[in-house]
């Protein structure tokens, strides 16, 4: 023997730490931390065994890899290991986290050291680190403080300054530098679901999520295809789809964006009011493409809703049905075939269906209306800069005494009021941009509305549940009245089939001389379609088919 003694090589583990996911995926950050770590190691002769990352903030105790990384230790608390960190502020940035850290990894067995510090368990050692940890902890502090008020003065200038709302994702565009832009076809599909349901076509928020989860472009955030109900309150919420930025907890007032906008603020405005109104009964989940007419077919004996369900016959062979479900009705449970009830309302939609001859007269007469339309939109224009004039005005004279007034009452008053006004000029600036061009061409307009009143039974027939809900909303005023016995009721047909069914009921073949314009049509309706002469004597002309 030669009597040399064989010394056994220290273990080590190294700890790095990012902020975020963000220097993970553009920065290098944490490879140069390890590079400098192994740099250490090797001069110390320590035998690296473990490496552990985290890519969050420096101000939590509890992190993922750090918690890893201490239940390592504890497995192999036998023999100590070596935690070599780059810099102190890697172990942690806040003074409390870092005395508390520094107890549980003693406890585990672990012994701290870093390239920047020579730690120690002497007084002064102590003091030195505990003011490098306050030092960390202040530049965390202040880099936050300089973060916020950056993106607080960038949202005061217009730009969305917090992470993109679905449907939008952040790009670089010249001198906006990172601005909000449209993707799509997620972002078109968003404008459908938000602008149907405020104008009424889709009723409720779970029929909403259904029409979302029904595209398959939305993104799912369940495994069965479903949509959590919150994702659907922050698209109503987001003030930003309609081209504006806003922040209460900065003191940001609603201001104009530079992004380009998903849905009108006049939208975003009518999606509040109806979410704040009273809250009609939810959407049932049980409503399926097998029941379309649920909740649009009422009782004709109690004029209540019926409801709908599925019966197995004793051979196992399960029917559709529907029946009323009002106790004090006479009829309350006595079951009604779907097959029949659907035949009843496959034959009144499509003899609804106006001729040919009639869509070519409607057609005409629209083209004038739109005509007229866009007249009286270049008036609404003029009006609408008068209007935001007279509320500039207003905004001036409150403002003034805001400034003399020293109540603190009047002055929380003075500044709701303003505030509520600079809502109203914003929306009215708004309608002011879009009275100048039309959102969709006349031809866009024209044709969809005459492939709808030329087949409306095609396309309740082939559509989806949430089009075929669409369809009896605008072909009806109300719910159809259904008896078990005769059947359908006389139904109320919207405004636009009403005046189809009156036409057709009243024109004629007349005379060229000697008009009698009240045989032909009644006076109110005259009045109220205001249609110039030479529609008038078109109609009187027309033939009915």
């Amino acid at each position: 023997m030669d009597g040399s003694v064989t010394t056994k090589t220290t273990k080590a583990v190294i700890y790095t730490r990012v902020s975020g996911a963000k220097q993970v995926r553009e920065g290098d950050g944490l490879a140069s931390q390890e590079n400098r770590c192994r740099e250490y190691a090797t001069y110390k002769d320590y035998d690296v065994v473990e490496v552990f990352s985290d890519d969050m903030s420096g101000k939590f105790e509890r992190r993922p890899a750090m918690d890893r990384m201490l239940a390592f230790l504890r497995l192999n608390k036998k023999n100590s290991h070596v935690v070599i960190i780059d810099d102190i502020s890697r172990f942690a940035r806040n003074v409390q986290a870092h005395i508390k850290l520094r107890e549980t990894l003693a406890d585990a067995g672990g012994i701290l050291e870093s390239p920047s510090i020579e730690f120690g368990e002497d007084s002064d050692s102590r003091l030195v680190e505990h003011m490098l940890a306050s030092v960390a902890q202040h530049q965390r502090e202040k880099n936050a403080e300089q973060t916020k008020a950056r993106m607080r003065g960038r949202m005061m200038n217009g730009y969305a300054v917090f992470a993109a709302p679905m449907g939008y994702v952040y790009k670089k565009t010249g001198s906006h530098n990172k601005l909000l832009t449209r993707v799509e076809p997620l972002a078109s599909i968003i404008a459908e679901g938000l602008e149907a349901y405020a104008s009424g076509r889709i009723a409720s928020q779970a029929e909403l999520r259904r029409f979302f989860e029904a595209q398959p472009d939305f993104p799912k955030c369940l495994p069965n295809g479903q949509i959590r109900q919150q994702r659907i309150t922050d698209l109503l919420d987001r003030v930003v789809y309609a081209g504006y930025v806003e922040s209460d907890t900065w003191g940001v007032s609603r201001r104009k964006g530079h992004h380009e906008p998903i849905i009108s603020l006049e939208t975003y405005t009518k999606i509040q009011d109806r979410r704040h109104a009273r809250p009609i009964a939810p959407a049932r989940k049980d409503i399926n493409e097998d029941f379309p007419l649920r909740g649009a077919l009422n009782c004709a004996c109690c004029d209540q809703p019926m409801t709908s369900c599925w019966s197995k016959s004793s051979t196992g062979k399960r029917y559709p049905y529907y029946w009323c479900q009002s106790r004090d009705c006479s009829e309350y449970r006595k079951s009604i075939r779907a097959e029949k009830i659907d035949a009843g309302f496959a034959d009144i939609l499509q003899s609804m269906t106006p001729s040919k001859s009639l869509l070519g007269i409607v057609t005409t007469m629209l083209k004038d209306a739109w005509d007229q339309r866009m007249d009286q939109a270049k008036h609404a224009k003029i009006t609408l800069k008068r209007d935001i004039a007279k509320i500039t005005k207003q905004q001036d004279t409150l403002v003034e005494r805001l400034v003399e007034t020293s109540n603190a009452r009047v002055i929380t008053a003075l500044e709701t009021k303003i505030a509520k006004l600079e809502e109203e000029k914003l929306v009215l600036a708004e309608n002011t941009e879009q009275k100048a061009t039309p959102k969709h061409s006349m031809t866009e307009i024209f044709e969809l509305l005459k492939a709808f009143l030329s087949n409306p039974w095609y396309i309740y027939e082939n559509g989806s549940l949430t089009l075929k809900k669409t369809i009896l909303r605008t072909a009806f005023k109300g719910p159809l009245a259904y008896d078990r016995k005769s059947g359908f009721r006389t139904p109320q047909p919207s405004v636009m089939f009403e005046f189809f069914e009156k036409f057709t009921a009243k024109c004629k073949m007349v005379r060229m001389r000697r008009l009698e314009l009240p045989r032909v049509l009644p006076h109110s309706d005259l009045n109220a379609a205001r249609l110039p002469f030479r529609h008038i004597r078109m109609l009187y002309k027309v033939r009915c088919l």
